[in-house]
């Protein structure tokens, strides 16, 4: 009984993490503790804690005097809507949630086992960064995670929640998961802090300025969710993984649909507005099409140009991508062409079709973009969609002009089912920069500009009547079916059936070269 009693005792310890005081202090500063986070995340009484007992065996600068109850960490697995996950959350109330070598051992296992059990794997990040008294075992524990997350990227979903700090090498591990989570006010990431940026830069910032999760998720792209509380946060990730499969050999979960499939949206009908130059809102399509008008976007705030989401067609979980004409008329840049194209191997590396609704005049053009490697950027997204071999299926809502038009998962990359509305325009560009082009003698020889506004306005329209319309394309069958707006969701929810037993394997090789 006295070993019963000795083991309570331990455990007892463990589970206070660094003691009252510090567990106050958390609460005080709006934070969660590690524990109280996987509670709030898991299932009622599913969590299984791995390595309680773990300790360090650092004797640097006092650290062999120093207890760390749980290494800083806390590990294990559990349920999430009865679906396995492996969890891990760093203490900060524990020498800082410090990583040192058997801290970061604790993650690697919960790594090693997600893997074998193909489940997906959840990362709560609060922490000082890497325990400096451990030195280069620190660093080589850190390492160890990153190259677990390279082995687990694609294989099984990883997830990310910054609830604190996370500066240096840290950043490393959820920049390469797939999806990272931030709290606005507590949270930060970044390599080095305000302090080093003012000695080697001269710059005064802040370190929400510098990496807060507003920042991350409007300016850098690196975080695709800000939340304003921790339950938000861990509600979201529960949200998330919904739209996911446990791995890379399952199919998503299927949910029951409660949502008419046949379900007319005779509003779809009216949406174009008649002047080609007018914006409109493509959310109001996507809620008009998907189950019960529900979808989740990812990276918001970010490139608003491009919509990235996950919904459902039918209890069927879908991502969709789709051009924003509200937002810098819909075009693709830089940033929007790395966001999508992420979003794609996302879904593909994961069995999750793709939809596509495609209203894009192009790819902006100017100096910033083109210095700052739009050529490259928009090869990726291209890169994305030709690769993937999950079901492709394709609406042109209007414009879908020159390249971009390939890109937006064209019949000619491998897309399965194209179908575009009557208000579709398929050329290489709109009508005045073609005019310009294609009568640029007739319009130097004019000296009249009454007689050349009226010359122009009859070519426009000349090319208009050619180009500004589906049927050109689909003559040659690059577009499958010219249908009605009002039937979108019907007609997507078809191809999806039809597609449900799609088999398309890419040619063997080591891995491909994306550009980078």
């Amino acid at each position: 009984m006295d070993r019963i009693e000795d083991l309570r005792k331990r455990r007892e310890k463990i589970e206070a993490g660094g003691g009252p005081k510090r567990v106050e202090k958390q609460h005080a500063s709006g934070k969660m503790t590690a524990r109280e986070r996987i509670t709030a995340l898991l299932d009622p009484n599913s969590f299984v804690e791995l390595d309680a007992f773990v300790e360090h065996r650092c004797t640097n600068f006092g650290m062999e005097s120093m207890e760390a109850p749980g290494e800083g960490v806390v590990t294990g697995y559990g349920t999430i809507d009865n679906r396995l996950v492996y969890v891990y959350a760093q203490d900060f109330t524990v020498v800082g949630g410090s990583l040192g070598e058997m801290h970061a051992k604790k993650i690697w296992k919960v790594l090693d086992l997600a893997m074998e059990m193909g489940a997906p794997v959840i990362g709560l990040n609060d922490s000082g960064g890497a325990r400096i008294q451990e030195g280069v075992n620190a660093l080589a524990g850190y390492a160890n995670i990153f190259q677990r997350n390279v082995m687990c990227s694609g294989v099984i979903p990883q997830i990310s929640a910054i609830f604190g700090p996370c500066a240096g090498g840290a950043v490393y591990s959820p920049a390469l998961t797939d999806f990272i989570i931030m709290k606005k006010g507590s949270s930060n990431m970044f390599l080095t802090g305000p302090k080093v940026v003012k000695t080697v830069t001269g710059e005064d910032v802040t370190q929400e300025q510098l990496g807060g999760a507003t920042m991350h998720t409007t300016k850098s792209g690196v975080a695709q969710f800000a939340v304003e509380t921790e339950e938000e946060g861990i509600q979201l990730i529960r949200q998330l993984l919904s739209y996911m499969p446990q791995n890379n050999m399952e199919d998503t979960p299927m949910v029951v649909c409660t949502d008419q499939i046949n379900r007319l949206e005779d509003s779809l009908n009216e949406i174009i507005p008649d002047n080609p130059n007018k914006p409109y809102d493509m959310a109001e399509v996507i809620r008009a099409i998907v189950d019960n008008g529900e979808y989740l976007e990812s990276a918001a705030d970010f490139a608003k140009n491009i919509i990235t989401c996950f919904a459902r067609f039918n209890g069927q979980s879908v991502g969709i991508i789709a051009n924003q004409p509200k937002y810098m008329a819909g075009v693709l840049d830089i940033n929007a062409s790395r966001k999508a194209a992420r979003f794609v191997r996302f879904c593909d590396a994961f069995n999750i079709p793709l939809v596509t609704l495609v209203d894009v005049p192009g790819f902006l053009p100017g100096t910033t973009q083109e210095y700052g490697g739009v050529i490259t950027h928009g090869a990726k997204l291209l890169f994305a969609y030709c690769e993937a071999t999950v079901p492709k299926i394709t609406v042109t809502l209007r414009k879908a002009y020159g390249g971009a038009y390939i890109v937006m998962s064209s019949k000619h990359i491998r897309g399965d089912i194209n179908y575009a509305w009557p208000t579709a325009e398929i050329a290489v560009m709109g009508a005045s920069g073609a005019v310009e082009v294609l009568h640029a003698k007739e319009l130097a020889a004019f000296e009249s500009a009454e007689e050349k506004a009226k010359f122009v306005a009859e070519k426009e329209q000349e090319y208009n009547d050619k180009f500004s319309n589906p049927y050109n394309a689909a003559r040659y069958g690059y577009i499958d079916d010219v249908i009605e707006p009002r039937n979108t969701r019907f007609r997507i929810i078809r191809a999806l059936q039809s597609l449900a037993t799609k088999r398309l394997q890419n040619p063997p090789k080591k891995h491909s070269n994306i550009p980078l």
